[in-house]
């Protein structure tokens, strides 16, 4: 792969979480968060090939135990307000600007190499600006995010996408809306709700445009940075994956971190190596 699109896997890490302080220092069935996603983020890399990887933090704390467990550090401006905007700063920091930049939020444990791999591929060879994973729901599947909402509303983030694959709209509530449930039920296996894993890959110049621009209106709203590029144009590729047998979303508050204990426990664990 000599002549790919160099790229960069930046993982995000803060220690300011407004609902899980500290959290990428928090461990797992005794690892912490972040030494689970820079696992995932080396393993990811030496599939894709012309990859390399940093952490991303303006924390001296998290940037200790980085380098403890042999990863390269990026130190970024405390008041950048997003993982996006941190990548962008790590990547910018960097001696050969890579081409193309993964942002696997340090927040997301349980996100299989091949998946981080497979936005590099999508991005070196289509055209969208930016491209993330999402995958269907069953109707357990469903009913099980809907019971996890109720004690845990922030959690878990759904898509509306086209029937190209890109991105019409992310949401922390859960889209679309069902009429007459019951008949689709009955009718498919798989519901028609989309849930999104957080991870994004960016075309650096689409990157930039966003540590650059305001926040959008519903990006505030809802929380969630990935609308700032459908606010302002631009395209998200949205890339169909295999719903994972773990944990479903990022660890945004203790109720994940209890529902990852219990996965691991149930399903085992995969850390790499």
């Amino acid at each position: 792969m000599t002549d790919a699109a160099p790229a960069l896997i930046v993982v995000p890490a803060r220690y300011g979480s407004t609902r899980l302080p500290g959290k990428p220092l928090l461990p797992i069935n005794g690892r912490t968060l972040l030494e689970r996603v820079t696992a995932v983020a080396r393993a990811a890399a030496e599939v894709a090939g012309a990859c390399e990887v940093v952490v991303a933090t303006d924390d001296d704390r998290i940037a200790a135990h980085a380098r403890a467990i042999g990863a390269e550090v990026a130190m970024t401006p405390a008041e950048l307000d997003s993982g996006s905007s941190r990548a962008c700063a790590a990547a910018l920091d960097r001696r050969h600007r890579p081409d193309l930049v993964i942002n696997l939020q340090g927040d997301a444990p349980f996100v299989p190499p091949a998946v981080v791999a497979a936005l590099i591929a999508e991005l070196r060879r289509g055209a969208a600006d930016v491209a993330t994973p999402v995958f269907p729901l069953d109707w357990a599947r469903l009913d099980r995010l809907r019971e996890h909402k109720r004690g845990n509303p922030f959690s878990g983030t759904t898509c509306i996408r086209g029937a190209d694959g890109r991105a019409l709209w992310f949401s922390k509530t859960i889209i679309p809306a069902l009429r007459d449930e019951a008949k689709l039920r009955a009718r498919d296996p798989i519901s028609p709700v989309w849930q999104h894993l957080g991870l994004y890959g960016y075309r650096m110049a689409a990157l930039e445009w966003f540590a650059a621009a305001s926040a959008g209106t519903y990006e505030v709203l809802e929380g969630l940075e990935q609308l700032r590029f459908l606010e302002g144009g631009k395209t998200i590729a949205t890339i169909a994956v295999d719903p994972p047998a773990h944990a479903l979303s990022g660890i945004d508050t203790p109720g994940d971190l209890a529902l990852a204990e219990e996965v691991i426990a149930r399903l085992g664990d995969p850390f790499p190596g």
